[in-house]
């Protein structure tokens, strides 16, 4: 599996990813377009890739004005490989990088995704939960401190 940094060339395949996903589908796909990505990636956002022989199957872009991960899917088939994991990271590592305020993101409350960021060490936002019936799970991550 090689991970490398996103390009506008790649988002035609992250787009698919997107639509294909089994959690957190979007209801109305046309609230996240192709030019959303490439907003974001020619912007204050960086995105990264996933590909398992010559094959984009998985992406994750980060925000860095709103400090926060703005997608990370796999492609069905491609789960529990350890690549939403490596994507993950390097979303994080490069937030982090940029500053120690916590980072966040939305899910869907009681899927696999929100299991899987919270083994990653995410939390209930403090401010706002956005535990309303029928939204978005509001998640935080906190950097990690080096003293403790």
């Amino acid at each position: 599996m090689e991970i490398r940094p996103a390009t506008p060339d790649d988002i035609p395949a992250m787009h698919r990813i997107r639509l294909a996903v089994r959690e957190n589908a979007l209801r109305d796909p046309s609230r996240v377009r192709p030019a959303d990505y490439a907003a974001l990636l020619a912007g204050s956002g960086r995105g990264w890739v996933a590909i398992v022989e010559g094959n984009l199957v998985g992406f994750g872009i980060a925000d860095a004005s709103n400090r926060n991960v703005w997608a990370l899917f796999v492609a069905p088939g491609f789960e529990g490989r350890g690549i939403g994991r490596r994507l993950h990271d390097e979303m994080l590592d490069w937030l982090f990088g940029l500053g120690s305020a916590p980072a966040w993101l939305t899910t869907e409350p009681g899927s696999r995704a929100e299991r899987f960021y919270r083994v990653a060490g995410w939390q209930d936002a403090a401010r706002n939960p956005g535990n309303e019936p029928g939204g978005d799970l509001r998640l935080e991550f906190y950097p990690f401190d080096d003293e403790a």
